[in-house]
């Protein structure tokens, strides 16, 4: 009896152990759960953590290289408003000279058109003076400078150029030698002739036939007859390189020796 008990108490005990020892480990697998969950956690978080980390390193990085590219157009701009400003400097310079010769520009005026007109009253004397060659050309350009004085659609400046343009033209006649056509009274007939000129060292004409020559005399202002065998063939020598017809050549032309002062 007394063992059959013990035996019963023995089996209650180890089913009291092994309940015990159950739920030991259901409450120990409940804390390794537990722990690991909250490891998960920790390790969810800490991703998350990094990734924001990450995120604002990038937006960093961003924003550095968005900084240094500023600082260089900052820096860049500092140089061209700089060069800008010497500009404007030089053009307000330049502003206030333009400003004082507006403010001449009446007194310039009033001293450019006696000017002018002296330049045209000297022009007329010297064509009149001169070997008499294109001389209705001349005369035709000296009235239009004249013309033009009295007309007040062209300015001072204009009128100015104009007659410096006919000094040039006045003064490439003394480089170059030409031909035209015209006439020369000789013997008290007008006789069709072909003049040759050699800047303004020489004048010379020579009959349509060719039978007779002369030259200018400027000193007595007046046509010289020239011997017919001596000059002829020169002066159609020289009529035929003025008119582009053959090379240059050595002449032998009447040219009057200069007068000692």
């Amino acid at each position: 009896m007394t063992m059959y008990r013990f035996k019963n108490v023995l089996i209650a005990v180890l089913v009291s152990t092994g309940a015990l020892l159950g739920t030991v480990a259901a409450l120990q697998a409940s804390t390794l759960d537990s722990i690991l969950d909250v490891g998960e956690a920790k390790n969810k978080a800490a991703h998350k953590s990094q990734v924001k980390i990450d995120r604002l390193a990038d937006e960093t990085r961003d924003l550095l290289g968005e900084y240094k590219t500023v600082t260089k157009q900052i820096d860049g701009l500092k140089v061209y408003n700089a060069r800008l400003q010497r500009q404007i400097d030089n053009q307000l310079v330049r502003i206030g000279e333009i400003d004082a010769s507006i403010d001449q520009v009446t007194v310039i005026s009033r001293q450019m058109t006696p000017l002018v007109i002296r330049m045209i009253d000297g022009l007329e004397k010297f064509v009149e003076l001169d070997v008499p060659f294109h001389m209705d050309e001349r005369q035709r350009r000296i009235a239009f400078l004249r013309a033009n004085l009295d007309r007040s659609d062209v300015s001072v400046a204009e009128k100015f150029r104009q007659v410096l343009e006919a000094y040039k033209i006045e003064n490439e006649y003394g480089r170059k030698i030409d031909t035209y056509k015209g006439s020369v009274e000789i013997d008290g007939a007008e006789r069709d002739v072909d003049f040759f000129r050699v800047g303004r060292i020489a004048l010379l004409y020579q009959t349509t036939d060719t039978e007779i020559s002369g030259a200018w005399d400027q000193r007595n202002r007046s046509w010289v007859l020239l011997d017919r065998g001596e000059y002829r063939n020169a002066i159609m020598k020289g009529l035929r390189i003025a008119r582009k017809e053959a090379s240059i050549d050595l002449l032998n032309l009447p040219v009057a020796a200069p007068e000692a002062k």
